[in-house]
């Protein structure tokens, strides 16, 4: 906990440097990646400890929004820098109450799972078609954490 807390004394120092009182978005995501930046350059922190730090301070941070969210109730805001409006959720459509949709949606699936075993081998589909080697989309790499 001690290391968290150096971290976030460290980012409170860097706050109290900006201009502003209450500074904007735009200004606190440019502030918190120079002060990111300065860590990583000096050299002096372990950059996997620091992101640890980060990463529980975050966490904390969404929980505790999370609740002062929920308490703020429904009704509009501007205070502190900050807009609020209350939405309503609205409704949206049920398809799987359409028959036709559900019958739709199950074909599009077979042919899906159709589609992944072309790649190995070939096939012919119900029609008598010849089911193609489709083409694949490169995902983006990223590092899963958990603690």
């Amino acid at each position: 906990m001690g290391a968290t807390k150096d971290l976030f004394m460290q980012l409170r120092e860097e706050e109290v440097m900006t201009k502003n009182f209450l500074p904007t978005k735009k200004e606190l995501v440019k502030s918190s990646t120079e002060f990111a930046k300065k860590l990583v350059d000096s050299g002096e922190v372990n950059i996997q400890e620091t992101y640890a730090q980060a990463l529980r301070l975050k966490e904390s941070l969404v929980a505790i929004e999370k609740v002062l969210k929920n308490e703020m109730g429904e009704e509009n805001f501007e205070a502190f820098g900050l807009t609020g409006t209350f939405r309503n959720g609205g409704a949206t459509l049920n398809y799987a109450d359409d028959p036709i949709w559900v019958e739709l949606n199950k074909d599009l699936k077979n042919r899906e799972e159709l589609l992944k075993m072309a790649q190995n081998q070939d096939l012919i589909d119900s029609y008598g078609n010849e089911v193609p080697k489709v083409s694949k989309k490169q995902r983006a790499s990223s590092l899963a954490i958990s603690f």
